[in-house]
């Protein structure tokens, strides 16, 4: 049993007539007749009666209708998911993200505007530091994640560059320099560094010392902390200083002030790294690069 022959069936018992169901279903009258005859002859029973009018269902027939019609739905719904699926537009994208990237505008606006465009794709999110991120996406644990890397795009792995941001000064506000408007790097030597280890964010941690050696010195670190919100609270417990990227900025904590640095001021990137075999990241990649491109 094909489905042709479940549409065939149906055609005929809609129309009450081989000939009216053949002109809707684009074949000839002898051809659909030959089909709906095998498809009686595989079950065992006629499917229709002739009568004066044309056909209508044999007992069988009224019995196997509604199964038929469940089968072709069946079918054409399962057709519909998987071209969906094959667009993107359904199943499960997940996402991961580095703790600091969750402050920058464009990836909560990027994910939000996404999921309302495509409502029947599920978001999964879950947080993570970058080597492990990029770990589960070569893994196929994850399908995309927004981490703290310049390019490492390769035949598997896709990048895309987020605009690079400034990395700003948080200081307690007692801190004798809390009141200037600017810093130089130079500025900050000597003075207690608070940090994420490099373990959990080489690439940030790795630019921080650069431009500090640049400047002349080398940070004097004396306190980690897990993650770049905690450095911030240990900032206001008037602990250290520490270089954080602008977007940190929204965690407003009374005690502690940011303050720009002077150019050549550091920067930190931040990209999306995405599995080219995944077709909802593959498209949340597009999604994000229209984005930049229109400076939203």
């Amino acid at each position: 049993m094909e489905l042709r022959h479940l549409r065939y069936f149906l055609a005929v018992a809609a129309h009450q007539s081989f000939t009216r169901a053949a002109e809707q279903v684009g074949i000839g009258q002898p051809p659909l007749s030959m089909q709906v005859k095998a498809l009686e002859q595989e079950i065992g029973s006629p499917l229709f009666k002739r009568t004066s009018h044309g056909v209508e269902l044999s007992e069988v027939g009224r019995a196997f209708l509604p199964h038929a019609r469940q089968a072709v739905d069946d079918a054409e719904r399962a057709l519909r998911v998987a071209r969906q699926a094959a667009s993107g537009e359904v199943g499960v994208l997940r996402m991961g993200f580095t703790s600091s990237a969750v402050f920058h505008r464009l990836v909560s606006h990027s994910i939000q505007q996404f999921r309302q465009q495509h409502p029947a794709l599920e978001i999964s999110l879950s947080e993570g530091i970058t080597e492990q991120l990029l770990a589960d996406i070569a893994g196929a644990q994850l399908d995309a994640a927004f981490v703290r890397i310049v390019s490492i795009a390769s035949e598997e792995l896709g990048v895309v560059e987020l605009p690079a941001e400034r990395l700003k000064v948080a200081l307690p506000r007692s801190h004798r320099l809390a009141r200037r408007k600017r810093l130089r790097l130079i500025d900050l030597a000597g003075e207690k560094f608070i940090m994420v280890p490099r373990g959990k964010g080489s690439a940030l941690y790795d630019g921080i010392f650069s431009a500090c050696q640049a400047a002349g010195f080398d940070p004097q670190v004396i306190q980690s902390a897990p993650q770049l919100t905690s450095a911030i609270n240990l900032v206001a417990a008037g602990l250290g200083i520490s270089i954080v990227p602008e977007a940190i900025e929204q965690v407003q904590l009374e005690q502690v002030r940011y303050i720009e640095i002077e150019e050549p001021a550091p920067r930190a990137q931040l990209s999306l790294a995405y599995h080219r075999q995944s077709i909802a990241a593959t498209r949340f990649a597009a999604h994000l690069q229209r984005q930049l491109a229109s400076g939203r």
